[in-house]
């Protein structure tokens, strides 16, 4: 009974919304395989829970506000949240780039005037899950970035999976320097 609960509001939302999939560069489609290729990396440790800690650092670091981390599976969600309206510099810059390329992508404009209602690009959000498995004697980690442009009511206008290899070799480069700083205990 629930899941045909959750199945039909599911399908309700997805007739009704209008929100614009993107998977990263449009030009080129990767197979999942390929995906889940740049997505993982693997650390030479065994210790899951020295990696979780080194990866909540660095989300933490970039900005990050961590939503779940549950050691048992190996599971970490973190988010957050650009006001569109706030100038930002530093790392920030990244993400400004990132939900620019998004809007030359879906060629979408930030408002619109549907109902009489006036509807208009508010929040960048930016979700990570992350995924933290023993490996034999390493440790692998599968991180998921996705970026997602919310309007006034909250509501997604497009959301966009980061497929860039270059932007996961330098998210686990950061976690490789991580996990030497939490192996040296600093």
């Amino acid at each position: 009974m629930r899941i045909l609960f959750f199945i039909t509001i599911f399908t309700a939302s997805v007739l009704t919304g209008c929100t614009i999939i993107r998977s990263g560069n449009s030009d080129t489609t990767k197979t999942q395989l390929q995906i889940r290729e740049i997505q993982t990396r693997e650390f030479d440790t065994n210790d899951v829970k020295l990696v979780m800690k080194a990866l909540l650092n660095v989300l933490q670091d970039d900005g990050f506000v961590v939503k779940n981390a549950v050691t048992e599976l190996g599971l970490i969600t973190a988010s957050m949240e650009l006001q569109i309206s706030t100038k930002t510099s530093g790392k920030s810059d990244l993400w400004n780039d990132i939900f620019e390329s998004m809007s030359k992508i879906s060629g979408q404009h930030s408002t619109s005037n549907t109902h009489q209602t006036l509807k208009f690009d508010k929040f960048k959000v930016v979700d990570v899950s992350i995924n933290v498995s023993e490996f034999g004697t390493r440790t692998k980690v599968r991180a998921n970035f996705q970026a997602k442009i919310l309007d006034n009511d909250g509501q997604p206008s497009s959301i966009y999976t980061i497929e860039d290899p270059k932007f996961y070799r330098d998210f686990f480069s950061r976690v490789d320097k991580g996990i030497f700083l939490q192996k040296q205990g600093l």
